[in-house]
């Protein structure tokens, strides 16, 4: 009767075969002699707690804007390093390694390895963040792990790592469990990828696509300089074709003629200029 008093302070309605966590005192109904467990606390134990530690959270960092699209940086172009704190044992650096190698081989990858799940993750992932940070060696960070629990993930809401995450001086990709999966990692990143397969699909480009556009861009630059050496030659013609209809040759030659001609009176003149003086000097 005393639990049933209290049911109405509960945050939760209280279900058969949940996890929970009680807080009470043992009495003795003296009657009967029967005890009683009279609970005076009881809250969720196990993935609800979980949950709503994750919702507390959220909503902590979010109304710090630190969910904020103005602040997420685009990813370069081009990466030419990337970094990739994962496990180094299991599938997901191997998925990542041969889904970039086959796209583009010319991205350097560097594993950054550091536990995914337990107790020791966040702090180690968190020192490795600060290292790669220090480093400046990498364009790009990827976070990746495959699927689980949110137990399995809680790692990824660690809020220590979440603020190191949002002060990052490079853009970092989160690439936790699968497209259902989300962690407090996802929504601080700078890009949330579905899988970590598919991080590494929108992290470089696909060599055949490039290919393809290079040859394109290839055969447009022939084809506009062909273009641009056909114009220059047809003015060229044109030039050609006007410098010969004004024959400046000719008009040379008719300038040598007259130049001839005038030279004998030219040299009269003076001749009869110079008599006129000696005739003064007499």
């Amino acid at each position: 009767a005393m639990f049933k008093m209290k049911a109405q302070w509960l945050r939760f309605a209280p279900r058969d075969g949940m996890q929970v966590l009680v807080r009470g005192r043992l009495t003795l109904y003296e009657p009967r002699g029967d005890y009683q467990l009279v609970l005076e606390h009881m809250e969720e134990a196990g993935e609800g707690a979980l949950r709503r530690a994750f919702e507390a959270l959220k909503a902590k960092l979010e109304a710090e804007g630190l969910f904020s699209a103005n602040r997420k940086r685009p990813l370069p172009r081009f990466v030419r390093r990337l970094g990739v704190l994962t496990s180094p044992s299991g599938a997901v650096i191997r998925d990542i390694q041969s889904v970039l190698a086959r796209r583009w081989p010319l991205l350097e990858v560097e594993l950054l390895p550091v536990p995914v799940q337990g107790a020791t993750a966040a702090p180690a992932i968190l020192q490795t963040l600060r290292a790669a940070y220090a480093a400046q060696r990498h364009d790009v960070l990827l976070i990746a792990r495959g699927g689980g629990s949110l137990e399995d993930l809680w790692c990824f809401n660690d809020e220590a790592l979440l603020r190191a995450i949002a002060e990052a001086p490079m853009p970092v990709v989160s690439a936790v469990g699968h497209e259902v999966d989300f962690t407090l990692a996802d929504f601080v990143a700078d890009l949330r990828a579905p899988t970590p397969s598919a991080a590494a699909e929108l992290l470089v480009p696909d060599r055949e696509e490039m290919q393809q556009r290079l040859t394109h861009l290839h055969t447009t630059l022939q084809r506009r300089l062909a273009q641009t050496l056909e114009r220059a030659r047809q003015r060229a013609d044109h030039a050609a074709l006007r410098l010969q209809a004004e024959r400046p040759q000719r008009r040379l030659e008719r300038g040598r003629d007259r130049a001839a001609a005038l030279k004998p009176r030219l040299e009269a003149a003076l001749g009869r200029r110079l008599q006129a003086r000696l005739s003064l000097l007499r």
